[in-house]
């Protein structure tokens, strides 16, 4: 089942108005069935707010560039410390935060500690962003 809405005319002429009228429809139908279908199939609230939540600690170049070099080798602090240009306590404190969110795993083997990827999930992630980036450029 269809319903008709008449959408209303945008009263100010601003940049924002205009760009909201271009991306509007002039009359709007809501098809019940879609909506309900869809409804049904939504993220729930908290699952939302987790997937938010990693792309929130995805969201600093530094992390970033941790994750894609964990992408391509598991490697320890000194080794990630080397390849980004920045310290080894920087790095701990990178590296706090993709724990939490278990992006990443720590393994300690004697004296050092050695990162990877939790799972595949992550490099997929990456690797899609990247690929959707360099598409877009």
């Amino acid at each position: 089942m269809k319903t008709a809405l008449k959408a209303a005319a945008p009263t100010s002429t601003s940049r924002a108005a205009k760009a909201s009228a271009v991306e509007a429809c002039d009359t709007q139908y809501i098809d019940q069935e879609r909506v309900e279908a869809v409804l049904c199939s939504l993220v729930e609230r908290d699952d939302a707010q987790d997937v938010a939540n990693v792309f929130r600690v995805l969201a600093d170049p530094t992390r970033v560039a941790i994750v894609h070099a964990l992408s391509l080798a598991e490697l320890c602090n000194c080794d990630l410390a080397s390849i980004l240009g920045i310290t080894e306590s920087a790095v701990s404190h990178q590296m706090r935060e993709l724990r939490l969110m278990k992006i990443v795993s720590a393994e300690k083997r004697g004296r050092m500690v050695y990162y990877r990827l939790t799972d595949t999930h992550i490099r997929h992630i990456f690797e899609d962003t990247l690929r959707h980036v360099r598409e877009g450029a």
